[in-house]
């Protein structure tokens, strides 16, 4: 009965997107309206539910946030501080230890790594750290670090159990994620039923949300970065999203039209150039001013421990931290192990130990790199950041030494909007040929589906839609989380015997 309702509820849904298609541009607005009022109270009931706030002493400390975070904190003391110690074996892999491309999978340590990070460093990390900096100071920067560390070890247990619980598929690729251990590993508990109950809620959210916060609003961001790197208002392409939307929507169908593969090539040479670009930009104003770093570190270390202006206090700046540093690199979220589990690899250990840097690269250095930028800033004009907000607030702090420098932003901006696309349009193809079943037509009709939403994305706000899918995204990082404590033990054995196989190799 699932299946018939999956499949009538795409019929449905292709129907609605063949009659967008097929509007005038002037019927756009009542649309986006009418679409806006049909999915708001939905939106309403499933944000008011994972985004519930409880109020400890004067702040707001949003229960996801905490489900999250505990588990973070569980996981790195539960595998012994692995995020530290594991560090650099994580960085021995990568660069190609004992890699046999004979093994089963599809990509390197290296491919899967870099498509798990374009999935993860996004517009959240240019604009979104201006947000935590201007509602927590200068102190969110020090919590949003610590929850970047902590969370190396969520990503290590989500991307080893989806390695070690991976499909392989006949024509020799793989599938994998929460879906697919959760299912499996419930199975192995003697819970079937709950485990394909979880996989099948797992599957559809990231099938959703993916179209949300993977793809309209990156594409929207994208595009309205497009407009302002072309001549604001006056540009030719303002106004002009659908066209804009439709050449995007044609790079993004050739990368992601190969697969894993055909993604991987691409993440593979445009994360490391994105991530060297914005950081290399960030590190040339961070020097410039370089005599504003003292009072940036003291901002920061005070403003974590003693933060003046920040509503619940103390309290309250760490939450604003935390909650920038796992909305930004996802760890809990099931997202990166979808990805990570196309790896060529015998020992799903590996895999593990190599996701542990995901976080590290999207939090702690890009993320921090932005922050600093930012709070040095502020030595020289502390209201600098009037009337702005995130990723314009950047961008300011970048324009005060270098006037051109809001291109860069913009162009940064847009390789990190594209990037996210091709990896989400992954994390949802596997979502939807979980529930369809791996077929070609599934995977195509996905495919189609999802370049449809870009231009859908660029052309019309829907908020409400925008705002479901995030929360969605939130809502099934609470199936993967019980999934990852019930299956720690199979994950530990996996580890402990990894390791004495390493020692008996040294």
């Amino acid at each position: 009965m699932a299946k018939i309702s999956t499949k009538h509820s795409v019929k449905h849904f292709l129907l609605s997107g063949l009659l967008l298609m097929l509007s005038p541009a002037s019927a756009l607005a009542s649309i986006d309206q009418a679409i806006n009022e049909a999915v708001a109270p939905a939106t309403a009931l499933i944000s008011n539910i994972i985004f519930y706030s409880v109020t400890l002493g004067g702040a707001k400390v949003p229960l996801v946030v905490v489900w999250l975070l505990v588990a973070a904190v569980f996981f790195t003391v539960y595998f012994r501080f692995l995020n530290f110690s594991g560090f650099k074996h994580a960085i021995d892999i990568v660069r190609g230890l004992n890699h046999n491309p004979k093994a089963p999978g599809e990509v390197t340590h290296f491919q899967a790594l870099t498509t798990a990070v374009s999935g993860t460093v996004g517009i959240g990390n240019i604009g979104g750290v201006a947000v935590a900096i201007s509602m927590g100071g200068p102190g969110a920067t020090f919590w949003l670090i610590v929850a970047g560390l902590l969370g190396m070890s969520t990503k290590f247990i989500e991307c080893t159990l989806g390695t070690i619980y991976r499909k392989h598929n006949p024509d020799g690729s793989v599938s994998g994620g929460p879906m697919y251990y959760l299912e499996q590993g419930f199975l192995e508990k003697g819970l079937p039923n709950l485990g394909k109950f979880l996989g099948q809620f797992y599957a559809l959210g990231i099938v959703i949300g993916c179209l949300g916060i993977g793809n309209m609003f990156q594409a929207n961001q994208a595009y309205l970065q497009f407009v302002t790197v072309t001549g604001g208002d006056s540009s030719y392409f303002a106004g002009k999203g659908w066209l804009v939307g439709l050449v995007m929507a044609i790079i993004v169908g050739l990368v992601i039209i190969g697969g894993i593969k055909s993604i991987a090539r691409v993440t593979s040479k445009l994360v490391p150039f994105m991530a060297v670009f914005y950081s290399l930009s960030a590190l040339v104003i961070i020097l410039m001013n370089a005599e504003a770093l003292p009072f940036a570190f003291n901002a920061i270390i005070e403003g974590a421990f003693s933060p003046e202006g920040v509503a619940g206090g103390m309290l309250g700046v760490i939450v604003i931290g935390v909650q920038r540093a796992v909305f930004s690199n996802e760890a809990g979220i099931g997202s990166a192990p979808i990805a990570h589990s196309a790896v060529q690899t015998k020992e799903p250990i590996t895999q593990g130990y190599v996701s542990m840097l995901e976080p590290f690269i999207d939090t702690v250095v890009i993320c921090t790199l932005t922050a600093l930028v930012i709070v040095t800033t502020f030595y020289y004009d502390p209201n600098f950041n009037a009337g702005l907000d995130g990723i314009g607030m950047t961008s300011a702090a970048f324009e005060r030494n270098i006037g051109w420098s809001p291109l860069l932003i913009a162009f940064a901006g847009m390789l990190f909007a594209f990037s996210t696309m091709i990896a989400w349009a992954y994390y949802g193809l596997k979502g939807f040929t979980y529930l369809m079943g791996e077929h070609a037509w599934a995977s195509n009709l996905f495919k189609l589906v999802f370049c449809f939403f870009i231009v859908v994305g660029c052309s019309i706000p829907l908020t409400a839609v925008l705002d479901f899918s995030d929360a969605l995204v939130f809502l099934i990082c609470v199936p993967n989380i019980i999934g990852l404590y019930v299956l720690a033990p199979v994950a530990k054995q996996a580890l402990q015997a990894y390791n004495q196989k390493v020692r008996n190799q040294a």
